[in-house]
């Protein structure tokens, strides 16, 4: 049974940062592609960021490209969300993806709050 347990969450200043963890069990991590996604109250679940499985490719929704960064280690089956200049709207539940056998696999989230 794949899991996925995602750590890092809390409150932070505009301008400050954070960094999100995706722990993973249950599947061999290095043959998936990982994708975190925020929702926001009221807003529906968007695609923040993709890191493909081979080789470690990127790709952002353009609300965050330059400012958050997305990656892997695989001996740790660990995906990562590296936030910087965070903004009162990057504010949301940040959840860890995963897709395995066509079935679309979430962590519990973890709340990230950027207020002053």
């Amino acid at each position: 049974q794949v899991q996925l347990v995602e750590s890092g969450g809390g409150l932070v200043q505009p301008g400050g940062s954070l960094r999100l963890s995706c722990a993973a069990s249950g599947l061999t991590f290095s043959n998936y592609a990982m994708k975190w996604y925020r929702q926001a109250p009221g807003k529906e679940r968007e695609l923040v960021a993709t890191i493909s499985s081979t080789y470690g490719i990127t790709t952002y929704a353009d609300s965050v490209k330059g400012r958050f960064t997305i990656s892997r280690d695989n001996a740790k089956q660990a995906t990562y969300l590296q936030m910087t200049g965070l903004k009162s709207e990057d504010t949301a539940v940040y959840y860890c993806n995963v897709v395995k056998g066509g079935t679309s696999v979430w962590g519990q989230g973890t709340q990230v709050t950027v207020s002053s």
